[in-house]
């Protein structure tokens, strides 16, 4: 009884509150009337400017539709007459944070539920609001423009936060479709569908109990040869990561996400560029493969010649054995993707990620500690000092190896911890999470990059002064010549990956040469070692015989 006589006390006094608030702010959001007759560039940022300084006011339906009428009509404009690309995404982000904010006025708090809808020549929206009392076991469909969304709205508003009231705002914009935005950030795609927009306006916690669903009507002709994707707006660009095509006919798409933001669904214009990426897959699928092949057999020469320590190098060992790992769970990964039998479990599909993130980022550590100790022999041409046999000891060296990669990892999952499980399995774009992995490389690469070119220097210093003995320049020479194939199995060819974009050609470059690092190992430390040839002979003559054979069918 007390419980319903406070919430009649506080219907009643709820129109009061918000009549004031709603005149107040209505007096503070003004349009003048030469901007209506001739708007510029500079009213509608006037107008944005207003709009953001909205907090809590709560506006009648009829002053909303003022405002996102005005708004929208001009919007295109407004991103046309910006010729520089920051300066239009700085726009269209501007853009869809007031038409949120004034789609959040609609908000008022209440105790059942609540659907209002707008219905502009250039937006549609539709604004559904739920309260503690709420009746309803399950919302209905929202709506806009041939689009529908479907979101477990009464699952979030049972959050401790919440405390039962929750919204959701659904708008669909219709003239979008030929905006420059997408033509310059997706020159290659087209526009499938209207875009899409849905927000959590004036809900405390905003954490989805569900993945939404948007089914989106096409407003292309659909290739039903192609390939569709689910893309969101990031702030910056158009991306995949949180969204997954579910299904798709001639007339609909249905896409799933795990997030709330700006969608739309796109279309590659040209087909032969997915021919291309197929075969590309394909191969880089094939050549994984046959690098796991030779790392295989390099760590089985290495079990075989295990009582030399020559042979036996502790980088060296585990760094076949990261590379194994992870091109296998690379491999692996690549091949249940095509048969999209990964896509629905989305934990799995993370975990795979950051093992694979862990996997090489170690063997990029194991890289920097074999160039390390390249550097400490040829300096010294010679077995290492005592010291250094201490601090190049192998337990020491396994813990720094695997440690550090732990470490980056750990850091990077506790500091994003949404940051695993993009649409391909690896890491997602969302607040520069690929530097978790780009930074440590760009370092390590940097690094053997300087040693190198510090073992290249001291060997040519000692070829020049070294005496005539024909042994002694045979032996540097063939030092000379391990070390710039030691070059490209330490990291060369990852540098190619920053400037892979755009150029197939290079791609294919960097796919060979990346997936055949065990190939490279196996010729110089197993094929080409005199020490391997002592212990084994009978298996390095198998081994070198049957590499020419190979060299040569290629």
């Amino acid at each position: 009884m007390l419980r319903l006589m406070a919430l009649t006390s506080s219907a009643s006094s709820t129109p009061l509150l918000l009549q004031s608030s709603q005149t107040a702010t209505d007096l503070n959001i003004k349009v003048s009337e030469a901007c209506k007759a001739n708007a510029s560039q500079e009213c509608i940022k006037n107008l944005l400017g207003q709009i953001d300084n909205i907090t809590t006011e709560v506006l009648p339906k009829e002053v909303v539709e003022d405002k996102l009428k005005f708004l929208t009509t001009q919007q295109n404009s407004l991103l046309v007459g910006t010729t520089n690309q920051d300066e239009r995404v700085s726009s269209f982000n501007s853009i869809l944070r007031a038409t949120d904010k004034l789609l959040s006025t609609l908000v008022r708090k209440i105790e059942t539920n609540s659907s209002i809808s707008i219905s502009l020549e250039t937006l549609e929206a539709r604004v559904f609001e739920i309260g503690p009392i709420c009746s309803l076991t399950k919302i209905p469909q929202l709506d806009a423009s041939h689009n529908t969304m479907d979101i477990d709205l009464i699952g979030i508003s049972k959050s401790e936060k919440n405390q039962g009231h929750a919204a959701v705002a659904f708008m669909s914009y219709t003239n979008m479709s030929n905006s420059s935005l997408f033509s310059t950030t997706i020159s290659t795609m087209k526009l499938l569908s209207t875009v899409v927009s849905a927000t959590l306006p004036r809900t405390r916690n905003t954490s989805l109990t569900k993945p939404v669903n948007f089914t989106l009507r096409h407003t292309a002709e659909f290739n039903l040869g192609g390939t569709p994707s689910c893309v969101y707006w990031n702030k910056t660009e158009w991306v995949t990561d949180g969204c997954t095509r579910k299904e798709s006919n001639s007339t609909h798409s249905v896409c799933s996400c795990d997030h709330l933001s700006t969608f739309a669904l796109i279309m590659q214009t040209k087909p032969s560029e997915f021919q291309i990426d197929h075969r590309l897959d394909e191969f880089s699928m094939v050549a994984e493969t046959l690098g796991l092949v030779f790392l295989v057999l390099t760590l089985l020469t290495f079990a075989l010649c295990r009582k030399n320590p020559r042979v036996i190098n502790t980088a060296r060992i585990q760094l076949c054995i990261s590379l194994l790992l992870a091109h296998f769970l690379f491999l692996l990964t690549q091949i249940l993707l095509k048969s999209k039998s990964l896509q629905p479990f989305k934990l799995a599909c993370a975990v795979m990620a950051g093992v694979l993130h862990f996997l090489f980022l170690s063997a990029f550590v194991w890289m920097f500690i074999e160039a390390l100790m390249l550097f400490i022999a040829v300096k010294n041409l010679s077995r290492p000092k005592s010291k250094q046999k201490k601090l190049l000891n192998w337990k020491r060296l396994t813990v720094v190896g695997y440690m550090v990669a732990l470490f980056v990892v750990g850091v990077s999952a506790g500091v994003v911890p949404d940051g695993y499980g993009s649409e391909q399995c690896w890491l997602k774009l969302v607040k520069n999470f690929k530097w978790s992995f780009l930074g440590p490389v760009s370092f390590i690469l940097a690094s053997n990059t300087v040693l190198f070119s510090l073992i290249a220097f001291s060997l040519g210093y000692s070829l020049a002064h070294l005496n005539s003995q024909v042994s002694q320049i045979k032996q540097t020479r063939t030092v000379f010549f391990k070390t710039m194939a030691q070059f490209v199995i330490l990291g060369c060819p990852w540098i190619l990956g920053f400037f892979t974009a755009d150029n197939k050609a290079l791609e294919i470059i960097f796919v060979i040469l990346t997936s055949q690092q065990g190939t490279f190992i196996f010729i110089v430390h197993c094929v080409l070692s005199n020490e391997v040839s002592l212990l084994c002979p009978a298996f390095h003559a198998d081994t070198r015989e049957s590499s020419m054979m190979f060299m040569m069918a290629s």
